[in-house]
């Protein structure tokens, strides 16, 4: 699925995901530069990001992979 990924106002990251209209924090994320890893979102869902370099600027619209579904 695609999905966004940014920096809010406060520095915290969040991803949006069109499909369902849905902005969530992202609380956990498996490796320090974000990328190739998988994330948690406040909401539960976990989802697994492509590789990218780690200067990836944000925002960036991203193809994710949801887990555990």
């Amino acid at each position: 699925m695609k999905i966004m990924i940014r920096r809010n106002e406060t520095g915290q990251l969040s991803a949006y995901v069109p499909k369902k209209d849905l902005e969530e924090n992202i609380v956990e994320h498996e490796k320090p530069d974000l990328w190739g890893g998988t994330i948690l979102l406040a909401n539960g869902w976990q989802l697994a990001l492509p590789e990218m370099a780690a200067d990836t600027r944000l925002p960036i619209t991203v193809e994710a992979r949801r887990i555990g579904e």
